[in-house]
């Protein structure tokens, strides 16, 4: 008889502890490792093919004057993006830093949104596939999954849809939605999420992106069980923070860096 060889002793569990980044030195600093996050996450974006032509925008506010962030150029695929083609824009749609046009509608969205929410450091918004097909629904992200419950009760639906956000009214009127919130649902639009780091920001859009195609498939599929209501409140207050958040972009800022460092120029 085949014997299976097991360790004489169980070896205590390891808890690992994921260093905090170092406070930076200077606005130059941080403004360009935002600058090199934001460039990233455009990188990583395009890698999930969330671009669409002209649409979708990230945002990035500055240190130094939080009056202004830095976006993307218009027509500029995500997929080429670099630190030096990122411009810098401020809340009256002046172009500081930069010689191309930006989307008018990715400026209304992303000023309101800085404006009304001084916590908010980066801002994200693309016409992912998956986004836009559950954008249909008209609802929430249901707690279908461990992952889905990062989003429970922390999340909206902005209806209904009247076009293109291109006056300040229809943005003012999305951030009063998103209030405290880290993410939206834009009715026959989109995803739409915030945080208060780039890194945040963008793991909550491919994680949200994740949980939107994950629920198409499981109603597709059939009837659904949704996690109860008290365990998916514990369970986001375990994988829905910011801080998780940060922690869990890292593995795609080593991967995406080591695939294609010209970003960084």
């Amino acid at each position: 008889m085949m014997s299976v060889l097991a360790p004489e002793k169980t070896a205590p569990a390891r808890v690992i502890r994921l260093t905090p980044r170092p406070e930076p030195q200077s606005f130059e600093e941080e403004r360009l490792h935002r600058k090199q996050r934001l460039a990233a996450t455009f990188r990583l974006f395009g890698r999930y093919g969330f671009d669409q032509g002209l649409a979708g925008h990230v945002t990035a506010r500055d240190p130094e004057f939080p009056d202004r962030f830095w976006i993307n150029p218009l027509a500029v695929h995500f997929s080429r993006i670099k630190v030096s083609d990122l411009q810098l824009v401020d809340h009256e749609g002046n172009i500081l830093i930069g010689d191309k046009p930006i989307n008018q509608a990715g400026f209304t969205i992303h000023s309101a949104i800085h404006r009304e929410r001084p916590d908010v450091i980066a801002a994200a918004h693309t016409h992912s596939t998956y986004g836009k097909a559950f954008s249909t629904l008209g609802i929430e992200l249901a707690p279908l999954t461990q992952d889905a419950c990062a989003f429970y009760e922390d999340h909206a639906v902005f209806d209904p849809f009247s076009g293109v956000v291109l006056n300040d009214d229809e943005g003012d009127r999305l951030a009063r939605t998103l209030g405290q919130r880290k993410a939206l649902i834009l009715q026959n639009h989109g995803l739409l999420t915030v945080g208060p780091t780039v890194e945040a920001a963008a793991w909550w859009f491919l994680s949200m992106d994740n949980a939107a195609q994950t629920q198409l498939l499981a109603q597709a599929a059939g009837e659904t069980r949704p996690i109860a209501p008290d365990i998916a409140r514990l369970t986001a207050s375990q994988v829905g923070t910011h801080q998780g958040g940060y922690y869990s972009f890292q593995p795609l800022w080593d991967w995406i860096t080591a695939a294609e460092p010209e970003l960084l120029d």
